[in-house]
């Protein structure tokens, strides 16, 4: 086996047993134990003999388990030409198993049993090959090669199309957390979050001057309005691969940094990875090997706004490189939270197999990149002596929280629909081991904040954005204020306002309500951000994760405990005022905006006005709501 730097952290002794009995043998690592027929067929079973996952074989080999003309192999390795080799790992369906986790995916399904997943990163889509079975165990999927699994109703199966073995990892635990807390020893844990990422974010498509966000940034002060980020977003640079502010629209960041910080405000900058064929920086990156490549056509990767190439994140060189540049026209001048942006990266064009890496083909180490493109900014970071580093990033893999990555959900609709799917891509991504996730609230693609329609859209996201671990505004809004320039910061057009104070005076006045919530609950936010520190325990998860012996809540998709003490029923539905909602058994709980305690175990209906999300307190926990 090659020692592969890939998910997981470097090995502690383990005091593993070895049984040989007769032609087969027997592994047993903790609560988990590995048997090997014969025939060469796995079985895994916990500590209690139960049996938790076995791999899938049908061969005339297989004469004292299962003999079959079909002759399927549980593994198969299937030669590519001029390279490694396409890879196939099967595994026995539980038809009763619930599947729940593997990252980020715009569908509205928690338990992704009977699902197919592509094992690639899209805007959009990110890929972390980790799994909890109901069953007891978890999974990782420790390649990051293109590919594909499927849990199927009568086979699990996984595909890579290029690698150079197989490798996973699997863990037994009687609960969920202690399965996640299992994956997270072996995979990091995320920093303890800095004090004020547990606030308000404030950001739009796309502040085009620095007097412009400044303004902004005054305004909410004015309005006495918490808020603790404010973002600088894409094309305010000289040119993509620059790194740089534009001169002639943000003249003084080092000044601007000073105002926001008088403000409690810190800055946060956009990053890109692409770099512009007329970039400053383009020949010596190319001729130094620090831009990926393109096995056919021309080197060009991605064409918004310009003919541009991906910095190749695989290349320590490459990550060196970029953090210098980064440094000296951002870190050097204040900025202490970056936006890395384009991280899985968006190809104009995802023919994975037309890309190369420093580490390898595309197909081959693909999923990877947006690890190695956090990896950049933290250890530079980290160089520098800052602690509690936390970056937003579009993208992840396994293993991406130790770098302090914030992942959001992408350029997604503006919609309750889209809304739906948020919801379960948090909540996955918590049980994927990213505990620190958020959304465009309102969604990234349109929305007109003079839409009655968009508004309660907003309104219902902006609930939900305030019990996500991180609580941010951002969005292309319509329509659009034209470009200030042909060149630099300002070729880019901008969104329209979105503000708190854009939606009307109704939604102000809710917006309000639930940013000063938000405030409150800052000492119960840092708790939980201390728990996901220390273990890796998300701070949103669904019912099944503190209630895991109530058959019911395993079943529940649309509801979620925000730490343990809040049970959070968010209303994703356009016009809906009246909500179903499931109590788990074995607590009481408070309705706060009746102060009426329910007794678990039940499903109950509430009213649900436009002003009103559906919350519920835990056993009379002393919570400020």
């Amino acid at each position: 086996m090659l020692d592969e730097d890939w998910a997981l952290l470097p090995a502690d002794k383990s005091e593993v047993k070895i049984t040989l009995y007769g032609d087969s043998a027997a592994i047993v690592n903790g609560n988990i134990r590995a048997d090997v027929s014969a025939a060469g067929k796995i079985t895994f079973s916990n500590q209690n003999g139960d049996l938790l996952l076995q791999e899938y074989l049908r061969s005339r080999k297989n004469i004292s388990e299962f003999c079959s003309a079909l002759n399927i192999d549980a593994r198969e390795f299937k030669p590519v030409l001029g390279g490694d080799y396409g890879l196939t790992a099967r595994f026995e369906s539980n038809p009763e198993e619930k599947v729940f986790g593997m990252g980020l995916y715009q569908q509205p399904f928690l338990d992704i049993k009977n699902c197919t997943l592509e094992l690639a990163h899209r805007n959009s889509q990110a890929t972390i090959p980790f799994f909890l079975s109901n069953l007891g165990y978890g999974f990782l999927w420790n390649n990051p090669a293109i590919g594909q699994v499927t849990f199927g109703k009568n086979i699990t199966e996984w595909n890579a199309k290029a690698t150079k073995q197989l490798d996973y990892w699997i863990t037994a635990g009687d609960t969920p957390a202690a399965i996640e807390q299992a994956y997270a020893a072996v995979t990091g844990t995320a920093p303890m979050m800095p004090d004020y990422g547990m606030g308000f974010w404030q950001c739009k498509l796309r502040y085009q001057t620095q007097e412009e966000l400044l303004e902004v940034a005054r305004e909410y002060k004015r309005h006495e309005l918490p808020i603790s980020v404010i973002v600088v977003d894409f094309f305010h640079w000289t040119n993509q691969g620059d790194w740089r502010f534009d001169p002639d629209y943000w003249p003084d960041p080092e000044g601007m940094v000073r105002e926001l910080r008088s403000m409690g405000i810190e800055l946060m900058v956009s990053i890109w990875p692409t770099v512009d064929k007329t970039s400053e920086n383009y020949e010596e990156m190319l001729r130094k090997g620090y831009l990926i490549r393109t096995d056919r056509g021309i080197r060009t990767s991605m064409d918004f706004l310009g003919n541009t190439v991906f910095f190749d994140a695989t290349n320590p060189k490459a990550r060196q490189y970029v953090w210098e540049k980064a440094k000296t026209n951002y870190y050097d001048k204040g900025v202490r939270i970056f936006w890395l942006d384009e991280a899985e990266p968006e190809y104009s064009v995802y023919d994975f197999d037309n890309y190369r890496y420093h580490l390898g083909p595309n197909v081959q180490v693909g999923n990877i990149y947006p690890l190695m493109y956090a990896k950049t900014f933290y250890e530079g970071m980290e160089q520098e002596g800052q602690k509690d580093i936390i970056n937003l990033i579009r993208c992840a893999w396994a293993g991406s929280q130790k770098y302090g990555a914030l992942v959001w959900s992408g350029d997604i609709d503006s919609s309750f629909a889209s809304l739906r799917n948020q919801l379960a891509a948090g909540l996955s991504m918590g049980l994927s081991g990213i505990p620190w996730f958020t959304t465009d609230i309102g969604g990234f693609h349109g929305g007109n904040p003079d839409d009655p329609d968009f508004r309660e859209c907003m309104v219902r996201w902006f609930q939900f954005g305030a019990f996500c671990p991180v609580f941010r505004m951002h969005g292309d809004r319509e329509p659009h204020s034209p470009p200030l320039g042909m060149k630099g910061g300002g070729l880019c057009a901008s969104g329209a306002p979105n503000e708190v104070w854009s939606y009307g005076d109704e939604a102000f006045d809710i917006f309000k309500k639930y940013m000063l919530m938000r405030e409150r609950l800052r000492p119960y936010i840092t708790r939980l951000m201390k728990e996901a520190h220390d273990i890796g325990t998300p701070p949103m998860r669904p019912l099944f994760y503190d209630f895991p012996k109530d058959q019911s809540a395993w079943g529940v998709e649309d509801q979620y405990m925000f730490g343990p003490d809040l049970l959070i029923a968010p209303v994703l539905h356009e016009r809906e005022r009246v909500r179903r909602i499931y109590l788990p058994d074995g607590a009481n709980w408070k309705e706060c905006s009746l102060k009426v305690v329910h007794e678990g175990g039940q499903w109950i209906t509430v009213n649900a006005p436009l002003s009103e999300i559906p919350i519920f307190i835990r056993d009379g926990a002393n919570l400020p709501i």
